[in-house]
């Protein structure tokens, strides 16, 4: 639970191995009504330090002293919060529909606080939302707040956004003018605003999304709420550039785009598709934007797409007189590891082949091996590494090539090389 009746609950430090824990102490006899604020105090004390099952004992005795309502709403409530702790929960909640009952002005909302979120975190929504309903009968500006937000919870549970609408409006409602804003006021504005924003996002809202997180940044700087507002921009930035790079329906007639603001599009989409984790989606913009039918547009976006690949000659060799340089053969593998976004994933599998190949080639290396049966084995081993990947049929095929061509056009490679010898 939030909600305590001091500072929170924390570990003291480690006792000697002959120390006596409090809960080994004698039963005290129930005090008088007089007594029971200092039992309250110890009892509090006690929580503090970790000793839950004697902190229960006196917050009880303070309760069965029936002192004055003040008193009484204060152990009652510290009862509720200790058997929260200690995983009690029907004679936490007990506990605090009583402190509740006493209406205290202090303690009341604090238990009713305690008691709605403890019904929330199981399940029982609706009487959660009666006792967000009773807290705002309650308390002041902090506890009203605090309510609404609970009432706009249970209204979202239970499919009802256009009741919950009212509800989250007031939640993050500001004091008027220069009264000042109370500290759980606050923290209730913030966490209902990233509540707020993180459900909007979800439903394609980012415009009413980012109101939301203005409203709660304009009580504190949070970190959380300007993640919230990024993604919002992102949103808005996905909807503009997807504008651009495939118009609406009702706007085809308008001005198409220049190649470049085309090109431009289409890697700031993809980029940031595959930022919000959708590498399909990228994938398929990146493909969509080579095959346009404007042939400079699909240049545009093919130079875009090689600008994270480095250039390379392929290690063809010089170009016969009036050929064009080959093509290396791996481009178009890179090509697609950039539009997948799966680049690490190919870089892993080049190393590991690379790693696999030296190994096979280095042992006979190390152990001076002389034998020609056996530095051949190694080697055929050594070449069919890349095999079993999808690139490895290219390998293959771009060495049979250049051999050919070295050999004056004769294929000197058996069928199936290097897999049948």
């Amino acid at each position: 639970m939030t909600t305590t009746s001091g500072r929170p609950a924390r570990s003291g430090h480690a006792e000697a191995p002959e120390a006596t824990d409090p809960a080994d102490s004698p039963e005290r006899d129930a005090p008088s009504g007089v007594d029971a604020a200092a039992l309250c105090d110890q009892a509090q004390d006690l929580a503090e330090h970790g000793h839950l099952k004697r902190s229960a004992k006196l917050y009880e005795q303070a309760v069965a002293a029936n002192p004055r309502p003040a008193v009484q709403a204060r152990a009652l409530l510290g009862l509720a919060v200790v058997q929260d702790q200690r995983g009690d929960a029907p004679a936490s909640r007990a506990a605090a529909r009583r402190a509740l009952a006493t209406g205290d002005a202090r303690y009341a909302p604090r238990a009713a606080y305690h008691l709605a979120l403890s019904l929330e975190q199981d399940g029982e929504f609706t009487e959660a939302e009666r006792v967000w309903e009773r807290l705002l009968d309650l308390g002041g500006p902090d506890y009203t707040a605090v309510a609404h937000y609970g009432l706009a919870r249970a209204a979202e549970a239970r499919g009802d956004a256009a009741g919950a609408q009212d509800d989250w409006e007031r939640a993050l409602t500001l004091p008027a003018g220069p009264e000042p804003i109370g500290r759980l006021h606050a923290a209730t504005v913030v966490e209902a605003a990233r509540d707020l924003a993180g459900r909007l996002l979800e439903q394609g809202m980012p415009g009413a999304a980012a109101a939301a997180v203005e409203r709660g940044l304009s009580v504190a700087d949070d970190p959380e709420l300007r993640l919230l507002r990024a993604a919002a921009h992102l949103e808005h930035a996905i909807a503009d550039l997807g504008a651009v790079v495939e118009p609406p329906e009702d706007d085809r007639e308008g001005p198409l785009p220049e190649p470049g603001a085309s090109g431009a599009a289409v890697e700031l989409l993809a980029g940031l598709l595959a930022l919000r984790g959708e590498p399909e989606a990228a994938e398929r913009v990146w493909h969509a934007g080579l095959a346009d039918r404007d042939p400079e547009t699909a240049g545009a976006v093919r130079r875009r797409l090689r600008r994270a690949i480095a250039p390379s000659s392929g290690g063809a060799g010089e170009p016969e007189q009036g050929e064009e340089a080959a093509e290396p053969w791996w481009d178009r593998y890179l090509e697609e590891a950039v539009a997948t976004s799966s680049a690490p994933v190919l870089a892993g599998e080049l190393f590991a082949v690379v790693t696999r190949m030296h190994a096979l080639l280095a042992v006979p290396v190390a152990e001076g091996e002389s034998r020609p049966a056996a530095l051949r084995a190694a080697m055929e081993e050594a070449l069919r590494t890349p095999s079993g990947l999808v690139w490895g049929a290219d390998v293959h095929a771009d060495f049979r090539r250049r051999l050919r061509a070295a050999m004056g056009g004769e294929d000197v490679l058996p069928e199936g090389w290097p897999e049948q010898g």
